[in-house]
């Protein structure tokens, strides 16, 4: 019998991403990585801290109680002797995570095609932006943002930007071209034709297959997260029903920080194309930067 993952939401995942290994790295980065595995081996039987989409993690895993909804596999430029600590890190936490590839310190990101993965979590921004040309939601994610909330245990809770993350970044051209009058201009004239769909657009739609499937007791909770404001926000209101998408929550902000906003939502993870956004997200919540679109040349 074939052994299979399709069907399943297929999230590939670096060490750094899921726990913390920052002071590791720091030896990475200033040493050979023989110093750097001799003291991940010292460290074998030492839980690592959890890191920035352990919550993400765990909650998704959850949804696996009666069905194999979600498949969460190590893609880490790790050395395999250190991914015998991040495998047994997991295990302490009880986290069924069985399937890593680890390339000491090569570039992992091909291996997302066989994998069939539906998004790709790192620290190591090359590697994000390879995914993203392959066509795979990808992001950057900042290692010292603040943890996940633990008030929804049977929820998983993610926030997206729009332009350029759900959409393509067509509206965000406009605006750097011609300013905030242009884009709203654009944005009233085109408001019956749907944006084109941008690389977290699939991440979003497997979401929603998530939702339909999931056993009783958990669920998704989705938000658009995003700087337009009216008139601009009917655009994409009406992008997201032409593809048939809920989303839980919206909110056009209208240039206003994000941070704050997030704080109240409390997601596992948001995901945005601009670093501004993010660092300001960031000190409040679980944040990846999404390097595509025309913001990130």
């Amino acid at each position: 019998m074939t052994i299979t993952l399709a069907g399943q939401l297929v999230v590939a995942i670096s060490s750094r991403a899921l726990f913390d290994f920052e002071e590791e790295n720091r030896l990475f980065e200033t040493s050979d990585d023989r110093a750097y595995m001799q003291m991940q081996l010292a460290r074998v039987d030492d839980s690592a801290k959890p890191g920035v989409a352990f919550s993400l993690v765990t909650k998704l895993l959850a949804f696996n109680a009666t069905t194999p909804l979600v498949e969460v596999v190590i893609l880490s430029r790790n050395d395999p002797v250190s991914g015998m600590r991040v495998f047994r890190s997991a295990q302490h936490y009880q986290l069924p995570i069985k399937r890593g590839v680890f390339t000491r310190g090569r570039s992992p990101w091909r291996y997302l095609q066989p994998l069939n993965a539906n998004l790709f979590l790192s620290a190591n921004e090359a590697d994000v932006r390879s995914a993203l040309a392959a066509g795979v939601p990808a992001a950057r994610v900042y290692p010292h943002s603040a943890r996940a909330s633990d008030a929804h245990p049977n929820e998983v809770r993610i926030a997206f930007d729009g332009d350029a993350v759900l959409f393509s970044d067509e509206a965000e051209r406009v605006y750097q071209n011609g300013g905030l009058d242009a884009f709203q201009a654009h944005e009233s004239e085109q408001a019956d034709i749907p944006l084109a769909a941008g690389p977290f657009k699939p991440l979003l739609e497997a979401l929603q297959r998530l939702q339909r499937e999931a056993p009783e007791g958990m669920r998704v909770r989705t938000a658009l997260v995003t700087a337009r404001s009216a008139p601009a926000h009917e655009r994409a209101i009406r992008t997201l029903m032409g593809w048939n998408i809920d989303v839980d929550e919206a909110m056009f902000l209208g240039g206003l920080p994000k941070g704050e906003f997030l704080r109240e939502f409390e997601p596992d993870f948001f995901f945005d194309d601009q670093t501004g956004h993010i660092e300001n997200a960031s000190a409040h919540v679980p944040a990846g930067h999404v390097a595509a679109g025309v913001s990130n040349p």
